[in-house]
């Protein structure tokens, strides 16, 4: 069973870990990790199951350029391949530097839940939209 808290089992649990790379012809400018179907707070309600991004870098010198939007596209992609889930879920830091009004721009908005010291957002998915592929 993949939960939350298991982030750094990202390769021991390939089913709910999805990490890629992001390229730009030989380059790599950034990372994105998606997660798939995991009970997200298994204390709280062990049937709340949720798919999204667990971790989203790109390269400061790369950022505004349009990688981040395709590595949320194509996690979005992704989730819709497997029907897993509705939603994608996202959580950020806030303060200077918070990647907030990047996530909000991409139709992200705040559930109310924090996890950690994260906000979470959550972006509808159209079920009958194929994937982008």
């Amino acid at each position: 069973m993949c939960s939350s808290s298991t982030t750094s089992w990202a390769y021991v649990h390939p089913t709910c870990a999805w990490p890629r790379a992001v390229v730009d012809g030989d380059d790599v400018v950034g990372f994105v990790m998606a997660f798939h179907d995991i009970v997200w707070d298994p204390a709280a309600d062990p049937t709340d199951r949720r798919s999204g991004i667990w971790r989203l870098n790109i390269d400061a010198g790369r950022q505004g350029k349009g990688y981040g939007r395709f590595a949320v596209r194509s996690v979005i992609d992704e989730i819709h391949r497997r029907g897993t889930r509705p939603a994608v879920h996202v959580s950020w830091h806030l303060g200077p530097g918070s990647p907030e009004p990047f996530y909000l721009g991409l139709g992200f908005t705040p559930t109310g839940e924090v996890s950690g010291d994260e906000r979470v957002g959550v972006l509808a998915l159209d079920p009958a939209a194929p994937p982008a592929g």
